[in-house]
């Protein structure tokens, strides 16, 4: 039974014909408990929370109306029926402008009872499934919106984390992380002859495995897609859990991989830091844990990393940051700075090979295979040229081959049209499109698909254009636009909220709060009085004087 219903009456009779006489059963409604006054029915309220309510008007100890005073005072939301006689009808009136739902006269018509109490009941079915259509609804757009978060965090596109941002526990505790690098073996040269829809259908497939992948249920963790083949999945914890998550990393790690390979069919290789992590320090042990896969090529790695062991067997940190500087002047669409990057990369080779653990030749092949992957992301090449640049690496052994591989790469990204313009065009669509979608739910995703480049690839140019995120930036234009209509309009809060893309307007409140320093309704008032404050200093002397008089 999905409804409970509670039944108040000081006539035993009455009391139980309405258990008797109505179908409880066939309405699919659990009848808690009955009461023959306010008193009694009022404890029962507490105890059960009835979803609806038949009360008798005239009542000892506390009458009809009293108890519905109280359970409105509470908070409940209980649906009420009174039942009341004619000589009664001018408290059956007042019963209704106190949010009686309907009222019944004596002697009652149990027919008539029956279609009333179905009827209600249907309604709060209908109210409660549309709740929770909201609630859903909401945790999504949360959900996104952190994840969103992350990837911008992970990323390195926040320098100065707003304080709001920072994850608390019930105590006010900042939360810690660990951090698990999830890599598809060989993902970028299995997919080069894959469409695009084939490629999100299987990265779909992985990453829906992987959000269910960690068994411990009082953990909560985020999934995050850096680039195509790659997630990092982020496990948060409060300080006093961090002994249980780090013992436990491994066994996850192995379940993770035997997940993917058992539902996928595909393997992986993963890294991971069980922390504790900051999220100050997230982006760089990211890079860390990155780097750590590609030094280590074989399939189906397991590879843990901790501060006190990440220097030791990376040997390649130093010269890696030339592979990094290139992939920076890729993100940043700086062909000058990918130019000077791989010059500095060929002049330092004799020092690489001098002094490199891995090898001139692997270093070579991952750092190209780094890039390559960075290009896809970026879409910065079509699957044909890209099939040539993997059968070219595929067949250089040597530092030679490899070297002219990394010519090729150069020519293509000095033949390509990173061409400030179009991508300020591009920029503008999307501000175009977020101004007209402020009251919808949109997402990267979505803008992205708009202007038929990749999510990646959007939130790169947008970060580089605006000089903030996509969450950043969206977030202080619906706030601007809330703040317009609470000055210039008489709209309610609500209203505003869902003109603004927020249908709750709790967290709308929220957020302008956090955005603004006030509520709503405080902010409005302030402007209010701001306004009237201006108009009375712009009165004539001549009007204050006769105003005065």
């Amino acid at each position: 039974m999905d409804i409970k219903a509670l039944l108040i009456d000081d006539e035993p009779l009455i009391l139980n014909h309405l258990k008797n006489a109505l179908p409880w059963n066939e309405l699919q409604i659990d009848l808690v408990g009955t009461a023959r006054n306010g008193v009694k029915g009022l404890e029962l309220v507490i105890e059960f929370e009835p979803d609806i309510i038949l009360c008798d008007i005239r009542m000892p100890l506390m009458d009809g109306l009293e108890l519905l005073r109280e359970i409105r005072k509470r908070g409940y939301e209980t649906e009420v029926i009174m039942l009341t006689g004619y000589q009664e009808f001018e408290y059956a009136r007042l019963a209704l402008q106190h949010g009686v739902k309907d009222y019944i006269l004596k002697p009652i018509d149990y027919s008539e009872l029956k279609k009333a109490v179905g009827k209600l009941a249907n309604e709060v079915r209908s109210r409660r499934s549309e709740k929770r259509s909201v609630e859903r609804q909401m945790q999504r757009m949360l959900g996104l919106a952190h994840e969103k978060m992350m990837f911008d965090v992970l990323m390195g596109f926040v320098e100065d984390l707003p304080a709001y941002w920072f994850a608390e526990d019930e105590r006010g505790n900042g939360l810690l992380y660990s951090l698990i690098l999830v890599d598809l073996d060989g993902y970028a040269q299995r997919t080069v002859s894959w469409t695009d829809q084939e490629r999100k259908l299987w990265n779909f497939a992985v990453r829906n495995v992987l959000q269910e992948a960690i068994p411990d249920q009082e953990l909560q963790y985020t999934v995050v897609q850096l680039r195509q083949g790659e997630w990092c999945m982020l496990p948060q914890f409060e300080r006093a859990r961090y002994a249980a998550v780090s013992e436990q990393m491994y066994e996850w790690a192995r379940k993770i991989q035997c997940a993917v390979k058992e539902h996928i069919k595909l393997t992986v290789s993963l890294a991971w830091d069980h922390g504790p992590i900051e999220m100050k320090e997230l982006s760089q042990t990211y890079l860390k844990l990155q780097r750590g896969l590609m030094l280590h090529a074989d399939h189906e790695q397991l590879l843990p990393f901790t501060k006190e062991n990440s220097s030791g067997d990376l040997g390649a940190i130093s010269e890696w940051q030339l592979v990094e500087e290139i992939t920076s002047g890729l993100r940043m669409y700086d062909k000058a700075k990918v130019e000077q990057g791989l010059e500095r990369l060929r002049a330092n080779l004799p020092h690489i090979s001098e002094h490199s653990a891995l090898g001139i030749e692997k270093f070579l092949q991952y750092g190209i295979i780094h890039l390559l992957r960075e290009m896809r992301e970026l879409d910065f090449m079509n699957s044909h040229e890209e099939g040539m640049l993997w059968q070219h690496l595929q067949h250089s052994h040597n530092v030679k081959d490899l070297l002219n591989v990394i010519a090729e790469l150069e020519n293509h990204i000095k033949e390509l049209e990173i061409n400030k313009k179009s991508s300020e065009l591009l920029m503008i669509s999307a501000g175009e499109f977020i101004e007209r979608n402020l009251s919808t739910d949109i997402g990267v995703d979505d803008i992205a698909n708009y202007l038929n480049i990749s999510s990646s690839y959007f939130s790169h140019l947008f970060k580089h254009h605006y000089g903030e995120t996509f969450v950043e930036y969206l977030r202080k234009q619906r706030m601007e636009l809330a703040k317009k209509m609470l000055r210039l309009t008489s709209r309610s809060v609500t209203e505003v909220g869902t003109l603004v893309g927020y249908s709750d307007r709790r967290y709308f409140s929220k957020v302008f709060q956090r955005y603004t320093g006030v509520t709503p309704t405080e902010y409005r008032e302030q402007e209010e009085l701001a306004e009237e404050s201006e108009e009375a200093r712009n009165e004539p002397d001549g009007q204050k004087n006769k105003q005065q008089v």
